[in-house]
């Protein structure tokens, strides 16, 4: 009796897909680039993994196709920055959380900050990534996800994996510091497209000036007297440099750079966006150590 018991528990189990904790789906979507490629470091070969956004898009305005949005309900595990992010696909992501697969909302999970600018005061900042130790806490979330919902997944090796890229993300951050004590205290303000450093000021000590986008989304735009004023915050800061989106044109960047009266420089950074391979920022590791150069580069002065 006990035996038919087993069995006839065993069979109800199949038939239903009852009774686990892990997700029912197959494979890890993920997202954005940036999110991707931490999670490809952490998960390796143990499973399949994919990524939505492109190289060189915005996280903000991606959109993805039906096969994209199915494959996301079909998954079984989601990983999304979250904060308001993804305005692109967000409701395909709560589609794929309505139809019961499990969805992590990474942002959420690493002390997140708030804007203080008062066009954007109170909201949630998405940008955590410009902060390698809030990364290092991501890694850690990520894995122990992955190992929780991924049916079948060898959790050893998600463990080896994470260990081996918690320790390149400790050097990052130890030469990221490093780098940036290279520029003067009163040098570390910085003035960007739009407001994605917020992370990066708060760990290592930069002010933000302000942004040209007046948000903390690109699909903001700037009125005529908000890039007045951020041209009389630049002269009275004395701002060398505006960093400006690589994937973004920055026409705006240097419309306020004209309209400050100063030589004002625009420098490129890799901000929201990984590139594909060979172009400067394919990895978040190698996004992380161009944009310090760069920064570097842009204020600790000749």
């Amino acid at each position: 009796m006990k035996r038919l018991l087993a069995v006839t528990c065993a069979l109800l189990l199949v038939l239903t897909g009852c009774g686990s904790a892990r997700g029912q789906g197959t494979g890890i979507v993920v997202t954005t680039n940036i999110l991707g490629d931490i999670t490809r470091s952490i998960v390796g070969n143990a499973a399949p993994v994919t990524v939505l956004m492109k190289p060189n898009a915005d996280p903000h305005s991606f959109a993805i196709s039906a096969q994209e949005a199915a494959r996301l309900e079909s998954a079984a595990l989601v990983v999304y920055n979250g904060l308001g992010l993804e305005e692109g696909v967000l409701r395909h992501v709560r589609a794929a959380e309505q139809a019961d697969v499990p969805a992590l909302s990474v942002g959420d999970q690493i002390d997140p900050i708030r804007y203080t600018a008062e066009d954007v005061a109170g909201q949630p900042d998405p940008h955590f990534w410009t902060d390698p130790k809030r990364v290092r806490k991501a890694v850690e979330v990520i894995s122990q996800r992955v190992i929780e919902h991924v049916d079948g997944i060898d959790a050893g090796v998600v463990r080896a994996n994470t260990a081996r890229y918690l320790e390149e993300i400790d050097r990052l951050d130890s030469w990221t510091g490093e780098r940036f004590a290279a520029v003067p205290a009163e040098r570390r303000k910085l003035v960007t497209n739009h407001h994605v450093f917020g992370y990066l000021a708060q760990r290592f000590g930069f002010q933000v000036i302000g942004a040209v986008i007046p948000s903390g989304t690109t699909l903001a735009s700037p009125s005529a007297s908000d890039l007045a004023g951020l041209a009389e915050a630049v002269r009275t800061a004395g701002v060398g440099a505006i960093f400006a989106d690589s994937s973004q044109p920055d026409r705006l960047a240097r419309v306020l750079a004209e309209q400050a009266g100063v030589h004002v420089r625009v420098i490129p950074l890799y901000s929201e966006s990984l590139t594909a391979a060979g172009g400067g920022a394919a990895t978040y590791l190698e996004m992380t150590r161009a944009n310090t150069e760069a920064i570097v580069r842009g204020l600790a002065g000749d």
